[in-house]
């Protein structure tokens, strides 16, 4: 089992603005090192309703049939394992059944990954505000994308252990039987 050791990074905001200018900084950290496929972002806002939906988000681009490097769509995962129904609320969920496996997988990675404490502590945390970035990297890189979130009002690390070679067969697997439909 290829189990890999990623750092989530859960920061909670009282501004969806401050989240946003620290999801860009992230963003940029990772251009200016040529390591844009190394992490995975996700930026949720709490609606004046007490809903919470994913307003941007960036994955590896090649997570779906050939998975490498970066969380491979974990901070999606993450936000999904501790709020299912913020897909609802983004249209994420495809049309198709294999959208929703995908997004399903992707939870259930992410979920497994953590312990239920963090689990716990990171749900309460983005509940804490209005708006919350997660950012999910590898963990050679994890100081750096702390430091570059400079307008939280809190960030917390948490160690998340995924399988990647299971994840990119799970996807890739969801994505064949997608296109096959």
């Amino acid at each position: 089992m290829a189990v890999e050791t990623y750092f989530a990074y859960i920061g909670m905001y009282e501004d969806l603005e401050d989240a946003r200018a620290d999801y860009q900084a992230v963003k940029d950290l990772h251009s200016e090192a040529g390591l844009l496929d190394a992490y995975d972002a996700a930026i949720v806002e709490r609606t004046p309703g007490g809903k919470v939906k994913i307003v941007r988000q960036h994955e590896t681009p090649t997570r779906v049939g050939g998975v490498a490097g970066g969380g491979i769509g974990l901070a999606t995962g993450l936000v999904l394992a501790l709020f299912p129904a913020a897909a609802l609320g983004t249209g994420l969920i495809a049309a198709t059944t294999g959208g929703g496996m995908l997004l399903g997988s992707l939870a259930g990675h992410a979920a497994a990954g953590m312990s239920r404490k963090d689990l716990k502590e990171a749900g309460e945390q983005l509940d804490a505000g209005t708006a919350g970035l997660v950012v999910v990297g590898v963990s050679d890189f994890g100081a750096r994308i702390q430091h570059a979130m400079v307008k939280a009002d809190k960030v917390e690390a948490k160690q998340l252990r995924a399988d990647a070679k299971q994840l990119k067969k799970d996807t890739g697997r969801i994505a064949a039987e997608a296109e096959a439909a």
